[in-house]
C-alpha cells in the first residue's frame, strides 16, 4: 500500500480557480458523458487519490462508461461508494497500473506523485498515460514526463479547479499541459468531470505553471486580506466595518467572500484549502520564478506570510487558508474587537 496522503491536495472547499471564462483556449463542454454505460472509447482508467475531490472526479469517470481500478488509502468510504457503484479495487500500486491505460492521481504535491510513478511505473504498459491532477513543481512534471516517455508511456498535467460539490457534480475546471496527440486522447475523459472547462495550454508542465500562476494570485489576496484586517482592527475599525465598506465595491470577489465567511463569520470550513499546502504552492512558484530568472518579491511576501503561520502552529489538517488572519493578527498582537 502506498504510504502517502493521497488527495489532500485536491481538498478545496471553495473554488481557487479565479474567473477565467474568457480565457483563451477554454472549451466549455458541450455534450454530456455517454449514458448507460456505454463509454467514448476502450480506455479503461485507474484513479489514485479518491479523495473530496477524486471520489466526485472518479464517480463521473465511471458514469461516463469507463472501467475504473480504484485503490484506497484514507477514505474506505469514498472507495466502497464507488466499487458498490461498479469500480474495482485493487490493493497495490502495480496492480492498478497493469489495470489501466489512463491513470489519475490526486496527491498533495510532487514528492508524492514522484513516489506513485516510481511504484507504477514498472507495471504500465507502453502508451499507458497519466494524469496529475494535483498542484505539483512544473521541474519535477517535466523530469517525470521524461521518465515516462523513456518507457513509451506518457504524462500530461491537469490541476483542478472547483469545489467538492463540483467534483460530485461533474462541473470542475482544470488546464491541462500535453502533446496534442495526448489531449485529443484524454479530452473525452476529462469531459466526464471537467464540465466547468478545459484548457489546453500547451506542452507538459503549462497547466501546472498556470496553476501556480492562478494560486499566486489566490494566496496573495488571503496575505492582504489578513494584514489589512489585522491592520484594521489595530487602530479601532471592526471587522464588520471593514466588510461594510469592501463587500459590493470594486475590491469584492468571490476569494474575499469565502475568506471573509471565516474573519466575519466563524465558519471555520469556508476555504477547505490547507495552509500548508498554501505554503507549498508557494514554494513552488518561487523555484518556477527562479528558474525563469525573474524577480518575484510580491511572491516571497506572500509565501513568508504562510511559512510565519505555519511556524506559529498552523500547520495542521484543519488549519485553513482564512485561518491565516488569526496568525498574523496574533503576530501583530491584535486582539479582535
Amino acid at each position: 500500500m502506498f504510504a502517502v496522503q493521497a488527495g489532500i491536495d485536491c481538498k478545496f472547499g471553495h473554488r481557487e480557480l479565479l474567473d477565467w471564462t474568457g480565457c483563451t483556449g477554454r472549451r466549455q463542454r458541450s455534450h454530456s458523458p455517454a449514458k448507460g454505460g456505454i463509454a467514448m472509447s476502450k480506455e479503461s482508467v485507474g484513479f489514485v487519490g479518491v479523495g473530496l475531490m477524486g471520489h466526485g472526479m472518479a464517480k463521473n469517470i465511471m458514469a461516463a462508461g469507463y472501467p475504473l481500478t480504484v485503490i484506497a488509502h484514507r477514505s474506505r468510504n469514498a472507495v466502497e461508494d464507488l466499487v458498490d457503484s461498479g469500480a474495482t479495487e485493487v490493493q497495490t500500486l502495480p496492480d492498478l497500473a497493469r489495470a489501466s491505460s489512463i491513470i489519475h492521481i490526486c496527491a498533495p504535491g510532487s514528492p508524492q506523485v514522484e513516489a506513485i510513478i516510481a511504484e507504477l511505473l514498472p507495471a504500465m504498459a507502453k502508451g499507458t498515460v497519466v494524469v496529475d491532477c494535483s498542484t505539483s513543481d512544473p521541474g519535477s512534471t517535466e523530469k517525470l514526463a521524461a521518465l515516462l516517455d523513456a518507457q513509451g508511456c506518457h504524462l500530461a498535467d491537469a490541476p483542478l479547479g472547483g469545489t467538492p460539490v463540483q467534483a460530485e457534480a461533474g462541473q470542475l475546471a482544470t488546464m491541462v499541459g500535453a502533446t496534442d496527440e495526448i489531449f485529443a486522447r484524454l479530452e473525452p475523459v476529462l469531459d466526464a468531470w471537467a464540465g466547468g472547462g478545459v484548457v489546453h495550454l500547451g506542452a507538459i508542465g503549462k497547466g501546472h505553471q498556470m496553476k501556480l500562476l492562478n494560486n499566486f494570485l489566490a494566496m496573495g489576496y488571503a496575505a492582504m486580506y489578513s494584514e489589512a484586517l489585522a491592520l484594521s482592527e489595530k487602530v479601532g475599525i471592526t471587522t464588520a466595518q471593514f466588510d461594510s465598506v469592501i463587500r459590493g465595491s470594486r475590491m469584492d470577489c468571490g476569494f474575499y467572500q469565502t475568506f471573509m465567511g471565516y474573519s466575519l463569520e466563524g465558519n471555520r470550513e469556508a476555504h477547505k484549502f490547507t495552509l500548508t499546502n498554501a505554503y507549498k504552492d508557494m514554494r513552488y512558484l518561487a523555484s518556477m520564478a527562479d528558474g525563469a530568472g525573474i524577480a518575484n518579491p510580491v511572491g516571497s511576501a506572500v509565501k513568508n506570510s504562510f511559512a510565519l503561520a505555519l511556524s506559529t502552529g498552523g500547520d495542521g489538517p484543519e488549519d485553513y487558508v482564512p485561518h491565516l488572519v488569526d496568525y498574523i493578527g496574533k503576530a501583530n498582537a491584535v486582539e479582535k474587537a
